[in-house]
């Protein structure tokens, strides 16, 4: 039983089939939302003493909205959830404003909760060799099965973006070529070193490859001869989830992620991992000292000086 006179619920009820009907919400949502104004709707309850009525929505100020978040909060909420809740609640008032019963400008005022960073997801060292391996490929057609080879090792190989993989030229790599330079973001240009391994990948693509593969024009070409669309190597990787079993997070970008997670574990550097991947912050790469923490504080326990 929600604590609330009839027209109030009546008006919610509305709002939550306007959700449904006209902004096709998923279900999910509707039901979250639900959710949070039926516990909105008991937390103001105790605080005017009995039933919710419009009034006392119109009354509403940002402290009382506060007050909510912080009750759930000390329930167990995450950032998450709070910010569904406020989200929430902010498209409730806005319904009834748009019907001139309330003001809901106190719900503006208040600031989502910070959301925690999502930390990346990589694959496992022997997860991404067979990923990136020729005879793991999906695809038929020998030339194009090597062509998705050397694509995904050049993100797990280099720790490129899969958009710079597929904007390199051909003459990016020459004979004895033991570097990239690769242009990233905001035309930002980088060097990084190139494998072995990856540049024999490269070329036996190349040697596969049926089309005449000109300079100043993208190296990778799609089955038809043009440039090689983002979504195919996404949609073969997708393949190849299905086939070896790997989680969803394993995407192309998860590639790149294991590149650096892997240096790190490693005992590579921050700031030469910065370096690597193109990123304009340091704040940025800090992301990864989240994923192997274990590794961190081995290094930390055999090398600093007040660790024993």
């Amino acid at each position: 039983m929600i604590p609330a006179d009839e027209k109030l619920l009546g008006e919610r009820k509305s709002w939550l089939e306007s959700l449904g009907d006209e902004r096709r919400l998923a279900g999910n949502t509707l039901e979250a939302y639900e959710r949070d104004t039926r516990q909105f709707l008991q937390f103001l309850s105790g605080h005017v003493g009995g039933s919710v009525a419009l009034s006392d929505i119109q009354a509403l100020r940002p402290a009382d909205l506060r007050g909510f978040l912080a009750h759930r909060r000390k329930d167990g909420a995450g950032a998450r959830t709070l910010g569904r809740h406020l989200a929430g609640l902010r498209s409730f008032l806005r319904y009834l404003e748009r019907k001139g019963l309330v003001n809901a400008a106190g719900a503006s005022a208040i600031r989502s909760p910070k959301q925690p960073k999502s930390l990346p997801k990589p694959l496992s060292g022997s997860q991404a060799v067979t990923v990136v391996d020729r005879a793991t490929q999906m695809n038929e057609e020998p030339w194009i099965a090597a062509r998705d080879a050397a694509v995904l090792t050049l993100l797990y190989g280099c720790g490129l973006r899969i958009s710079e993989a597929l904007g390199l030229p051909p003459e990016a790599f020459q004979e004895k070529t033991t570097s990239l330079r690769v242009t990233g973001k905001g035309g930002k240009m980088r060097i990084v070193p190139l494998l072995p391994v990856v540049g024999e990948a490269v070329a036996v693509y190349r040697k596969l490859c049926p089309y005449h593969l000109e300079a100043g024009k993208p190296l990778f070409r799609g089955a038809r001869g043009g440039p090689l669309q983002p979504a195919i190597i996404q949609r073969e990787m997708q393949r190849l989830r299905s086939a070896l079993g790997l989680p969803d997070s394993a995407t192309p970008h998860a590639l790149r992620h294991s590149f650096a997670t892997h240096l790190l574990g490693s005992g590579g550097d921050l700031r030469t991992i910065q370096e690597l991947l193109g990123h304009a912050s340091l704040s940025t790469t800090q992301i990864y000292t989240g994923v192997d923490s274990a590794r961190l504080l081995d290094i930390y326990d055999r090398a600093h000086p007040r660790a024993r």
